[in-house]
């Protein structure tokens, strides 16, 4: 019986294979397509790991946005609309944003040190081990918010609607609701 013998495969037919393969697998790396920063707030953005630090945003629409490793810092973000966001580590330290809507939003770890969250609204929000230090969280609404591992210390909770949708946290309430 006879055997076949496959020719071996040439080196350059090698190292092009070798190439391709480099390529794809870089690709795939590389996860998301890339943040263009300079897009326009609107439903959807992907301004994943983007610097809008000091920005003026007021009562723009960022629902279903892609704001992962996103910095608001200091940014000014009142009435917006930042329904089913995506905010995993987003820094939105110092931040003012009376009346935003982060409702459904996927804020895990994202950190609200100092910022102006008056009124905002975080109706079945995941903030699970996000950072709410010395945040004004004063007639917040928190209602199905899921808030396991969050910091609270030295946040105003006056008047927020608390997680069971029911209780109304005393006016004098800071960093626990009661």
């Amino acid at each position: 019986m006879r055997t076949a013998t496959v020719p071996p495969i040439r080196s350059h037919v090698r190292s092009g294979i070798l190439a391709a393969a480099a390529i794809v697998l870089t690709i795939l790396a590389a996860g998301p397509a890339l943040a263009d920063c300079t897009e326009a707030a609107q439903p959807k953005v992907n301004w994943r790991r983007c610097s809008l630090e000091g920005q003026t945003l007021t009562g723009v629409d960022l629902s279903g946005a892609m704001l992962r490793d996103a910095s608001f810092q200091r940014a000014t973000l009142g009435e917006a609309k930042l329904v089913d966001a995506d905010g995993y580590r987003a820094k939105f330290i110092s931040a003012t944003a009376p009346g935003a809507v982060f409702d459904r939003a996927r804020l895990i770890e994202a950190d609200f040190t100092r910022a102006d969250l008056t009124g905002a609204s975080f109706r079945e929000a995941d903030l699970r081990n996000a950072k709410m230090v010395g945040a004004s969280l004063a007639r917040a609404d928190l209602t199905g918010a899921k808030l396991s591992g969050t910091d609270l210390r030295h946040a105003d909770l006056s008047g927020a609607r608390w997680t069971d949708g029911k209780h109304i946290c005393a006016e004098s309430s800071v960093g626990q609701c009661n």
